[in-house]
């Protein structure tokens, strides 16, 4: 019997180690990425630019919120911002896959979303809205697109959104599905679609930068929903998404945000620090 209890000790003191030594392990595992970004000095952001006026293409370089962002973000972490462009059905899977450290977009919090990744602190709204040809007076309500053909991104928030305002239409819209807003907007202009449905700020910005071809129809229909940046709910992402959050959350009352948001939008933005739980 003293043997029997001796050894079961032994193993119970085996065990208790084992688990110290894991449990270490695994508090030095949940810094490696952020450690791991400052060893190397630089934070790798996947990214589509087709989405002003976050981000896009001007003069064959990047430009928009996201770059300037990130700038600053990148300021606070001490390291450089690097962004790949993917088309946005590959950004993602690309972030599962670990080919980048978090996603820029930005995209939409949605509860769906949340439950997968892990989002940073909103940095817009998010709220979507309707893109029509100017002088188009067949659309003055978001209503009015019932029984057309209308345009969204693919794998977006704001195509799903989309498709549950169609069902609350006496007759569904048409809804085509484009891999990039871009080329929604290139149709739309061209007359193949009439509508493109995408967040405020993106429609706005371009009703601004075109004002001779579109126009936004008030108001937006869309859930109030907020934008933010994505990383992964791992373990190892943690301390990298803790310390994005503080950065952002930082350009927020120094009114560095701010003054980012009414450049690139024409108005400031309220959000909240932090949001834990989405309405749509």
């Amino acid at each position: 019997m003293h043997i029997v209890t001796r050894r079961v000790a032994v193993l119970r003191a085996a065990a208790l180690g084992l688990a110290a030594t894991l449990a270490l392990s695994g508090a030095a595992h949940a810094e490696d990425l952020l450690a791991k970004v400052k060893a190397k000095g630089e934070l790798t952001v996947g990214t589509e630019l087709q989405f002003a006026p976050f981000d896009f293409v001007e003069d064959g370089k990047q430009a928009g919120l996201n770059k300037e962002l990130f700038a600053e973000i990148g300021k606070e972490l001490g390291v450089k911002v690097t962004f790949l462009d993917l088309p946005w059905p590959s950004v993602l899977p690309g972030l599962e896959a670990g080919k980048f450290d978090m996603v820029a977009g930005p995209a939409t919090i949605t509860k769906a979303r949340m439950e997968r990744y892990r989002f940073s602190s909103p940095i817009a709204d998010a709220t979507v809205a309707i893109l029509k040809k100017k002088g188009d007076a067949s659309i003055t309500k978001p209503a009015d697109i019932a029984g057309k053909k209308v345009g969204s991104g693919k794998a977006t928030a704001q195509l799903a959104q989309l498709q549950e305002f169609a069902k609350t239409l006496p007759t569904p819209p048409t809804i085509q599905e484009y891999v990039d807003f871009s080329q929604s907007y290139a149709d739309l202009g061209a007359g193949r679609i009439v509508a493109v449905a995408n967040s405020l700020p993106n429609i706005a910005f371009l009703a601004k930068q075109k004002p001779d071809v579109f126009e936004v129809v008030e108001p937006p229909f869309g859930a109030p929903v907020y934008f933010g940046y994505i990383g992964s709910k791992s373990a190892d992402a943690k301390s990298l998404m803790d310390a994005i959050d503080a950065a952002i959350i930082k350009t927020k009352h120094d009114g560095r945000l701010a003054a980012l948001q009414k450049k690139w939008f024409g108005t400031e933005m309220k959000t909240p620090d932090l949001v834990t739980e989405a309405s749509f």
